[in-house]
C-alpha cells in the first residue's frame, strides 16, 4: 500500500504498509485498547502493532465495499490516520477496537463509493461507437441499492448483543472464517456458530419491516 502523503508524519509510513499474509503478530501480550491508549503519546510502535493485527481485516472489508483496490487502500489509510490523529475517538466501554475499526472502515468505504459515483456522474466519458449507453444502468442501480441495504444492515447490527455483533462483524466485514473468529475472540467455535446463527436470525427480523421480502431476498442466504 502506498503510504499517505501530506496526511501525517513520515513515521507513519512503516505502519501503513500492507501486512504480509500469515505474519506472526508482534506484542501479542498487549491488548488493542492499551495500544490505542499509547497513541495519545504519539507511540508509532503502537500504530505498527495495531495495523499488523487488523490491517488485513480492514482492507478486506474496504475492498468488498469499494470493489476497487486503490479506493480500498485509500479508505484503510484514512481510517488508520483517523486513529493516529484522534485515538480518543475510541471508547473501550462501548466495544472492542476491531469492531470500532471495522465500523469506521465500512462507513468511510460507503462514503468513498458515493463520492466516486458522484464524480463519475459529473464526468461521463464520450461513448465509443456501438456502445450501449444503457448497459451500465442496471449495474449502477444495483450498486446504489446495495449501499442502501448495507446502511440498514449496519444500523440493525447496533441492536444486537455485543458478542453477536462482534462475531458477525469479524466474519462478514472482516473476512475471517468462523474458526479464525473463535481464535480472535477466545471462545469455542461452537459458540461462534451459535452467536452468528442467532445474530443472523435477529437481523432478518429487524430488517424485514424495512426491506420487505424482496429486500431480504437480495441479502441472500448469508444474512
Amino acid at each position: 500500500m502506498t503510504p499517505p502523503r501530506a496526511a501525517g508524519p513520515d513515521v507513519l509510513e512503516p505502519a501503513l504498509a500492507r501486512p504480509a499474509a500469515g505474519a506472526a503478530p508482534a506484542g501479542a501480550d498487549v491488548t488493542d485498547a492499551d495500544l490505542v491508549a499509547r497513541l495519545a503519546s504519539r507511540d508509532t510502535g503502537a500504530l505498527d502493532l495495531l495495523y499488523a493485527r487488523h490491517g488485513r481485516a480492514a482492507y478486506s472489508l474496504a475492498r468488498r465495499v469499494c470493489a476497487d483496490e486503490t479506493l480500498a487502500e485509500d479508505v484503510v489509510q484514512e481510517v488508520f490516520l483517523v486513529l493516529w490523529r484522534d485515538p480518543e475517538r475510541f471508547d473501550r466501554t462501548r466495544g472492542t477496537v476491531i469492531s470500532w475499526l471495522l465500523t469506521l472502515v465500512h462507513h468511510k468505504a460507503v462514503d468513498a463509493v458515493r463520492r466516486e459515483a458522484t464524480r463519475r456522474r459529473h464526468h461521463v466519458p464520450t461513448e465509443e461507437p456501438g456502445t450501449d449507453a444503457g448497459s451500465a444502468v442496471p449495474s449502477a442501480d444495483r450498486a446504489a441499492l446495495g449501499s442502501v441495504i448495507a446502511e440498514h444492515v449496519r444500523a440493525a447490527l447496533r441492536h444486537l448483543p455485543s458478542e453477536q455483533r462482534q462475531a458477525l462483524g469479524l466474519a462478514y466485514y472482516g473476512g475471517y472464517t468462523q474458526r479464525e473468529v473463535a481464535s480472535i475472540t477466545g471462545v469455542p467455535i461452537g459458540t461462534v456458530k451459535s452467536r452468528m446463527f442467532t445474530g443472523v436470525a435477529k437481523l432478518r427480523v429487524l430488517l424485514a419491516p424495512v426491506l420487505g421480502t424482496s429486500g431480504l431476498d437480495l441479502l441472500g442466504d448469508t444474512w
